[in-house]
């Protein structure tokens, strides 16, 4: 019988009157004085709940490598290994620990001198408006001007409609056109795409493990609700429960930029592919379009006020001019993306009172795909701007949605897991359920070359994509590192060179091969 917390025969054996387990004395003593449980079942054991066990006088045999002068220097050698391996890690962890207690002094910092900033332009602003109170006549009337402003212009009385809603413009026939071509070039040049020589094999994979992990949303609300990868340049955006959007460079391992704007969580962030264009969502029911300057930082364009509620998701579409908001107001807006002008609402002809909690564009931009807090996946003709099919079977809201680059396959993800469809036949042909159902699945991607799919909820796990008839085989999974339970967002980086994983703590994890650890450092 040995020792349960040191693997050894005890001295001094006892016994839990709770588990049974068995331990020395002096061992189980100091774990329930420290900790008051038990170290294996972690239930509560006091020293009342210790039985002492009678037994002979224990002789302990000597170990073979003691027996002679040689095996007794085999094993010192053994130890001092074990030893200097283990201080090696130490040093390791203290050495990232003091990376993240500096960044936290700094911010701390940074946050003081923000905040005493803005106390005093508030005193400054409130000593104006006294002033220009006592200045202001009492017998003057206040006249109220009939135009109101939405997204930072002007909206005359002809643009508002009944109840003072906005009146949208519609898509014209040459944004029609458009469209159209885009997905006429698309479409041909998926024919003849191949999958490229650079795309990261199958057992690079299975060899993947975390090579970095930065703390970069605020410890106040951590927690990170969306990740975007701007591919060409390799650099990461998140958007947090701190209400910022946080701009970062995987290669140096610097954060060039912080957007601040948004007064609740960032629920989605999105890279356009031309002038450094940026787009944000958030629970507080607006949309920002940023622009990157030449100095890194990012300057607010335009702020986009057309829903009355949390908006979930944005997606751009392949042009790079339009893109698409969904909002829990059960409504998505069609928007030009170089005036912030919103094109058109379309609102759920069905009446239902569950909003939109995800959608994306499919590849060739024609088609819209929603998903809604009612467990419902809606395809959308975005020229019609109708539904054309409709997805049942989930159970929970829908959290997320990626077409394949193949253009036939469509993921979706909820509370009972993800969901694979057939666009062709309009039928679900597999279902993964790999967590419980107090577990949503909370994110699901395909990468660039339509090859491998990832889904995150408990844990990450990255599938290998098959037809509709062989199977997808679970390619490698990688624990939720950090201790919430729960990753809420992950993305593939440039040829599925890496993840980029996103959890319920203020770190953005890095999955790669052991080697590019160094390559990021230097």
């Amino acid at each position: 019988m040995n020792c349960a917390i040191s693997g050894e025969v005890p001295e001094e054996p006892v016994v839990s009157k709770n588990s049974g387990l068995l331990f020395e004395k002096r061992l189980i003593e100091r774990h329930i004085s420290e900790y008051g449980k038990c170290p294996i079942t972690g239930e509560p054991l006091t020293m009342d709940d210790i039985v002492p066990v009678k037994t002979g006088k224990i002789v302990r045999p000597r170990p073979v490598q003691a027996a002679s002068i040689p095996g007794m220097l085999g094993m010192f050698q053994t130890e001092w290994d074990s030893l200097m391996l283990s201080n090696f890690a130490l040093e390791q962890q203290l050495h990232t620990a003091r990376q993240e207690l500096s960044h936290a002094l700094y911010q701390h910092d940074a946050a003081c001198r923000v905040i005493a900033r803005l106390k005093k332009e508030r005193d400054e602003a409130r000593s104006l408006l006294a002033q220009a109170e006592r200045h202001i006549p009492a017998s003057t009337p206040i006249t109220v001007n009939a135009s109101a402003v939405s997204n930072g212009r002007t909206v005359t009385p002809d643009e508002v409609g009944p109840g003072g809603k906005k009146i949208c413009p519609g898509i014209s026939a040459s944004i029609f056109d458009e469209l159209t071509e885009c997905n006429a070039a698309l479409s041909q040049q998926r024919k003849k795409r191949q999958i490229p020589s650079t795309l990261a094999p199958i057992d690079d994979l299975e060899r993947y493990t975390q090579i970095s992990s930065h703390p970069l949303q605020k410890t106040s609300k951590p927690g990170i609700a969306s990740i975007d990868i701007h591919h060409n340049k390799d650099i990461i955006a998140t958007g947090g429960f701190d209400t910022n959007a946080v701009i970062f460079n995987r290669s140096s391992g610097e954060i060039l930029s912080t957007l601040s704007g948004h007064s609740k969580k960032v629920t989605s962030v999105k890279f356009v592919g031309r002038d450094d264009l940026f787009l944000s969502s958030s629970a507080d029911k607006t949309v920002r379009i940023w622009q990157g300057s030449d100095d890194g930082n990012y300057n607010c364009n335009h702020v986009l006020k057309d829903h009355n509620a949390e908006v979930q998701a944005v997606t751009v579409h392949a042009t790079n001019n339009y893109f698409v908001t969904a909002s829990l107001d059960n409504t998505w807006c069609f928007y030009e993306l170089s005036s912030g002008l919103c094109l058109t609402q379309v609102e759920d002809p069905t009446g239902s009172e569950g909003g939109y909690t995800s959608a994306a564009f499919h590849p060739d931009g024609l088609i819209l795909g929603t998903g809604t807090s009612e467990a419902i996946v809606k395809i959308w003709d975005v020229k019609s701007q109708t539904n054309v099919a409709r997805f049942d079977g989930h159970v929970g809201a829908v959290t997320a949605i990626s077409f394949s680059e193949n253009g036939y396959f469509l993921a979706t993800a909820a509370s009972d897991g993800v969901k694979l469809w057939d666009l062709r036949k309009l039928r679900n042909f597999r279902t993964f359920a790999p967590y419980g159902s107090e577990t949503p699945t909370s994110s699901v991607e395909f990468d660039h070359s339509g090859s491998y799919l990832a889904l995150a909820g408990a844990d990450i796990r990255v599938y290998q994509v098959a037809n509709v008839k062989s199977e997808w085989n679970c390619i490698k999974t990688f624990p939720d590192l950090s201790g919430t339970g729960k990753a809420t967002c992950v993305k593939f980086g440039p040829d599925a060179k890496y993840l980029a994983v996103g959890s319920m703590d203020r770190n953005l994890r890095i999955f790669g091969l052991p080697g590019d650890t160094e390559a990021m450092e230097s």
